[in-house]
């Protein structure tokens, strides 16, 4: 019970803020150390279906909870105080590198180390340094339009699953953010179901790969994941705060730091 409960107040943060910029689900689940039960989860259902049934069904709920009840509080003190705010994600990323060393199985230094790091860094820049799309989908519902809305939708399923990259900055550099909340304020379904089948296969495909890679290469896998997660920073950068905001930044770092670190010990 308490497992279900710890679970649900990890999905509570993870909801809460998957609607922060530069902050993606996969981000603050791999910060608060939930990621790689989540990736089990849902890879490996079938191996036992009742305990991942009630794990994903309380993290569902829990996430669906936060987004409703918390993100447009959290966002409102983003906009009034957004030096502070970000700095506290900002030392919440680095609370959590800690676990993810751990995760990655680290027990010396190695040269690759860097490498790997810098791999998923490099990915996350060179996404986020892309021009965004100003391309819409063209409407329609030939075979060839419900294809690529289907491969859209897996693309947009690797971004929702990878950490440090944003699904809804994904639809838009697809041309397909407009397009897709419409879809979904209407519930237009010769839009919505080929997007979703997309969305469907492409979480199954990468939480396959992503578990096989955590259980047989941790080390590359967590440290580029890693990368992914510093990357992410560059859009959560605010900037070198000035006057008294200084301090205020400072306690923020550290405050965001603690929680984490604290969450994280309490884990292990």
């Amino acid at each position: 019970m308490k497992h279900y409960v710890v679970t649900f107040g990890k999905s509570l943060i993870v909801g809460s803020t998957m609607l922060v910029p530069g902050v993606s689900g996969g981000s603050m689940a791999m910060i608060l150390g939930i990621y790689a039960k989540l990736i089990s989860a849902v890879s490996s259902f079938m191996k036992d279906k009742v305990r991942n049934f009630f794990f994903l069904a309380v993290f569902l709920a829990g996430s669906l909870l936060g987004i409703v009840s918390f993100s447009k509080p959290i966002l409102h003190l983003i906009e009034t105080y957004p030096m502070p705010m970000l700095y506290f994600f900002m030392g919440a990323v680095a609370g959590s590198i800690p676990l993810i060393f751990k995760q990655a199985q680290i027990k010396k230094f190695s040269w690759t180390m860097p490498i790997y790091i810098a791999l998923g860094f490099l990915v996350v820049f060179i996404f986020e340094m892309t021009p965004i799309s100003s391309v819409s989908a063209n409407e329609g519902t030939s075979w060839i339009t419900y294809f690529l809305l289907i491969i859209a939708g897996f693309i947009a399923a690797i971004a929702l699953v990878l950490p440090g990259i944003s699904v809804s900055y994904m639809l838009l550099l697809l041309g397909l953010y407009d397009e897709t909340m419409r879809a979904a304020s209407t519930f237009y379904l010769p839009f919505l179901v080929p997007i979703g089948v997309g969305l469907v296969a492409g979480i199954l495909l990468t939480t396959k790969l992503l578990e096989k890679c955590m259980n047989e290469y941790p080390r590359p896998t967590f440290l580029i994941i890693l990368g992914f997660i510093l990357g992410s920073l560059l859009e959560l950068y605010p900037g070198i705060p000035t006057g008294r905001e200084i301090i205020i930044c400072l306690v923020a770092l550290v405050l965001g730091f603690g929680i984490i670190k604290y969450i994280s010990s309490k884990d292990n």
